[in-house]
């Protein structure tokens, strides 16, 4: 039962952002595994689950190897917020402006945030694309990356 559930605990946690102990426990309860949030807390513990950011002044659990993440993030961040000029969505698509020859480093910094709704980057010299799925969620993406350039 232990392996089955923290088996469990790494696919939601992959697939999902997870903020809380009680949040991860009741995505447990509602795949049918019963369990309380003091085993979710043990599970956290012993799976060495680390908590980084999301990029919007929020964490999310992820795993041990993400840790280095979590580390890199801040940095790439600073680097994000350093080389965006802008941020303009269009449907499913938005478009970061940077300064020249930064867009691989932001691309590399919004992947690194790992906000379930985009799918994708892609960087030039001076822009990034950025996939997002479902495209109504584009308005909102493109809002939490202006966020980011403050």
């Amino acid at each position: 039962m232990k392996a089955r559930r923290q088996m469990k605990i790494l696919e939601v946690i992959r697939q999902d952002v997870v903020e809380t102990q009680e949040d991860l426990a009741q995505r447990l309860r509602d795949a049918g595994i019963q369990v309380t949030q003091a085993t979710v807390s043990r599970d956290i513990k012993e799976m060495q689950l680390v908590k980084v950011p999301t990029g919007d002044g929020r964490y999310r659990y992820a795993q041990p190897e993400d840790g280095a993440l979590a580390a890199q993030s801040e940095r790439m961040l600073r680097i994000f917020r350093e080389c965006i000029l802008g941020v303009e969505n269009s449907g499913a698509l938005i478009v970061v402006t940077t300064l020249a020859a930064t867009a691989p480093g932001v691309a590399e910094a919004i992947d690194g945030l790992r906000w379930p709704e985009v799918i994708g980057t892609l960087a030039g010299e001076r822009n990034v694309f950025v996939v997002v799925k479902p495209p109504e969620a584009s308005a909102s993406i493109a809002d939490r990356l202006r966020g980011l350039m403050a």
